[in-house]
């Protein structure tokens, strides 16, 4: 890797809370913050969290080739390789996509990568698909609504007739309306780690990181509110959206860490996608 890609300061703006940009993400994920983000999700503790959630999700669904917008290190992508689906794993971070690789050879496995901004993701990736994931929070970069439209449009555009996206995020609602709070459950699950909110606003929650070796980092994301992606999505074109708490379908609003949103490319006339 380039002695750029090897940096490990993320920049900001001189106030760190005026970066309100899609595009700086590719200064967040640092070489050193990426060579930590395995530590923060700890592979172990998190399989053992979320279960067989998605690879259920897809199997009902009957999706064999499987597109990873979003492969971070790799944690899901290689899930799926072992659980036998095909799977392309795209990531806008060379330093994420070089990780992930490396941790899927250690596991005998040969991952597809492509690196790829989702808004134009056709560009860049090749083919029609069964389903999208884009999971990790990774939609709350975003931080303009044209962007996220723009990114909508791309997965349902890669998705075939009757396919599904699997979108996830944060539980931004209850951070907005009541503070902070985190089981560390499902999602960040080291030891020692913490990933807590330093700033919040209807604009911006941007979320600390801590290790153990006292290495500070920071992600600037997007707060989204959970009936908004739901109806982005049915604007979109989606119309079966379910949305599930911490992997559960049923859920009070203030409980769940996270929310996934499984949405079908189908057409169900008599179907309000918006509606709770």
């Amino acid at each position: 890797m380039t002695t750029e890609s090897k940096s490990t300061e993320q920049k900001f703006d001189k106030n760190p809370i005026s970066t309100r940009k899609t595009d700086n993400y590719k200064q967040e994920y640092v070489w050193g913050f990426v060579d930590k983000w395995d530590e923060l999700i700890d592979w172990e503790r998190r399989a053992e969290g979320e279960g067989d959630f998605f690879i259920q999700q897809l199997q009902e669904a009957g999706a064999r080739q499987v597109l990873d917008v979003a492969t971070g290190t790799g944690f899901h992508s290689v899930r799926l390789l072992q659980a036998g689906f095909e799977v392309v794993s795209a990531d806008g971070s060379p330093q994420m996509l070089y990780k992930a690789f490396e941790n899927a050879r250690r596991r005998d496995l040969v991952m597809r990568t492509v690196q790829a901004d989702w808004r134009y993701l056709n560009r860049d990736v090749h083919g029609e698909y069964d389903a999208i994931i884009c999971l990790g929070n990774s939609f709350t970069h975003m931080f303009k609504e044209h962007d996220r439209r723009k990114a909508l449009a791309e997965f349902y555009a890669m998705l075939k007739y009757n396919g599904i996206l699997i979108l996830d995020q944060r539980n931004y609602d209850r951070i907005l309306d009541d503070g902070f709070s985190s089981k560390h459950a499902f999602y960040y699950c080291g030891d020692d780690i913490r990933a807590e909110p330093e700033h919040v606003d209807d604009g911006l929650a941007r979320f600390r990181y801590t290790f153990p070796d006292q290495s500070v980092y920071h992600l600037n994301m997007f707060p989204l509110r959970k009936n908004y992606t739901r109806r982005l999505m049915a604007e979109v074109g989606f119309q079966k959206i379910e949305t599930y708490g911490d992997f559960q379908e049923t859920y009070r609003k203030d409980e769940p860490d996270f929310f996934i949103h499984v949405a079908q490319k189908s057409y169900h006339p008599d179907l309000a996608t918006t509606e709770e």
